[in-house]
């Protein structure tokens, strides 16, 4: 300020614009720096244990059926799942436990192709699968014993080395019917002496034609299913052992009426059979079911699983109706919590 005059003066500021260094951020092309790979092992951590099926093997074939047998060349599997299609053409699916190594499957057609894929599941998905073909026997009375054939048990007496001693004898107990239905029976015999390597079940079917059922060496009962209502069966049970029939036990069975079983429709009569116990005796304790529950659903198939509230029951009986209007009935073991439908 000069004699009380102001002296306008302008002074420009230079504006700084401050930039990024283009090496802070890497451009989206640019390779991850190799610090960020090693933060991130903890959520992208390596897969299970691969689950790889080995070899699928025919264990046995008959006119009716085939035993197939197969190995795990890694890792576990929740469950399997063998496919094939009928002589019909038409697909069917047979669900099997994972603790499983080997299964029988009946119903086949003689001299018959078959094409069999073994599914390996895990978490529900397809893991790994195998193949194989399998012609089944032919129905001849050469390779399958007609049930008015005797055994060979005098012919295989003669076969054991001289300088052998035989082993232990192995002898079949009696043959019983444990249940009838009118698509099914269920059959159990006994052991008395010596054991069988396993069992071969064999009868005529509605049409006339021989069936043959393999059974496990294990076993003492068996269920056939697909059976005719009101007809008359003669079964034969053959005892195994290295090949050879040993001993034989047969029963006759007639299967009922339809209307001898109860219908789906129908409820049952609890009223009834409440007052039938003697009033000086108190009924055994109550038995009642919980739950039932789909496990599995295929084309052909359903599995089912149920528990068992209250008290113990004997056995089981599923019935159904088939794509038909035919009633069905399947009986259960009572100890057993699941059931396949096929």
């Amino acid at each position: 300020q000069l004699d009380d005059t102001w002296i306008p003066m302008s002074f420009t500021i230079p504006s700084f614009v401050a930039t990024a260094e283009p090496e802070v951020v890497p451009p989206p092309s640019a390779e991850p720096q190799p610090d960020d790979p090693q933060t991130r092992d903890t959520p992208s951590e390596a897969p299970p244990v691969r689950a790889v099926l080995g070899e699928l093997r025919v264990s046995s074939v008959t006119p009716s059926s085939v035993g197939l047998q197969w190995s795990i060349a890694e890792g576990p599997f929740d469950s399997f799942l063998l496919q094939y299609r009928n002589a019909q053409g038409q697909p069917q699916a047979l669900p099997i436990d994972g603790g499983s190594r080997s299964v029988t499957v009946p119903g086949l057609s003689p001299s018959h192709r078959y094409r069999f894929h073994l599914y390996g599941l895990r978490g529900g998905k397809r893991i790994d699968h195998i193949s194989t073909d399998i012609v089944t026997a032919a129905a001849e009375p050469e390779k399958l014993l007609l049930p008015s054939e005797e055994p060979e048990s005098e012919d295989t007496a003669n076969e054991p080395p001289p300088s052998e001693a035989p082993p232990p004898q192995a002898v079949l107990g009696e043959l019983r019917v444990s249940s009838i239905t009118p698509s099914s029976v269920g059959l159990q015999w006994s052991v008395p002496e010596g054991p069988f390597d396993s069992f071969l079940l064999q009868y005529r079917d509605a049409q006339g034609q021989p069936q043959a059922l393999p059974i496990n060496g294990g076993s003492r009962s068996v269920t056939v299913p697909g059976l005719s209502p009101s007809h008359r069966y003669r079964f034969h049970l053959y005892g195994l052992r290295g090949g050879k029939r040993i001993d034989r036990v047969s029963t006759d069975v007639v299967t009922v009426e339809p209307e001898a079983v109860p219908l789906p429709s129908e409820e049952p009569q609890p009223d009834n059979t409440q007052t039938e116990p003697p009033p000086s005796e108190a009924p055994p304790a109550r038995a009642v079911l919980g739950e039932l529950k789909v496990s599995s659903v295929t084309p052909s198939s359903v599995g089912l699983q149920w528990s068992v509230s209250e008290g113990p029951f004997d056995s089981f009986l599923l019935q159904y109706r088939d794509a038909q209007g035919q009633p069905q009935a399947l009986p259960i073991d009572g100890g057993s919590r699941t059931v396949t439908v096929p």
